[in-house]
């Protein structure tokens, strides 16, 4: 059982909720630096809460406010081009077995440096306009449907290695990531 535990709220303003949940990534994240943390537990919460908040924002997040013209189709694809890339870095983060190399500690990097020019994209180009331009009951409408996949997802360990794996497969399939970066094996 990890010692990081997600809150699972069940509704709220879609724009608070996905910035809490950023808040809570750089909080795993800063847990992951520390060299006295169980950073081996903040991975998997860290993963967990990275893969499920993903998945659940582009299926009722992104398109949902395109259809509404809070975002275009530019955005939505950017994001979900951010989102593969920061599963990418994820992947190789969750190959490293010891926590406590030199080797974990660039992985994390490479992660934070892809994940947090993401998360202030996201909040600038898609979650202020979301704040802005839809409706409180729109909002809250996608915090309940964005809730409800995201924390179906975290019962079932979206991080785990398999299917991180399989995620960034399908986005090279889906020409997400550029093919001649594909890594081997």
């Amino acid at each position: 059982m990890s010692t990081y535990s997600i809150p699972q709220p069940t509704a709220g303003d879609i724009v608070d909720l996905i910035t809490g949940d950023h808040r809570l990534l750089e909080d795993l994240m800063r847990a992951m630096r520390d060299e006295g943390a169980d950073r081996a537990a903040a991975r998997v919460a860290f993963a967990d809460l990275l893969v499920a908040h993903s998945e659940a924002e582009e299926e009722h997040v992104y398109p949902r406010l395109k259809s509404k013209k809070v975002i275009d189709g530019e955005e939505e694809e950017h994001g979900e081009e951010e989102h593969a890339a920061t599963n990418e870095a994820l992947l190789t983060l969750l190959r490293i077995e010891r926590t406590d190399s030199q080797e974990f500690e660039d992985a994390l990097e490479a992660v934070a440096e892809v994940l947090n020019h993401h998360i202030g994209e996201e909040e600038l180009s898609i979650l202020n306009p979301a704040r802005e331009e839809a409706s409180e009951e729109l909002r809250h409408e996608l915090g309940s449907a964005w809730l409800t996949q995201r924390n179906e997802l975290l019962e079932s360990a979206p991080g785990a290695l398999d299917h991180v794996a399989a995620i960034v497969e399908r986005a090279y399939a889906d020409d997400l990531l550029p093919n001649d970066e594909q890594p081997e094996g």
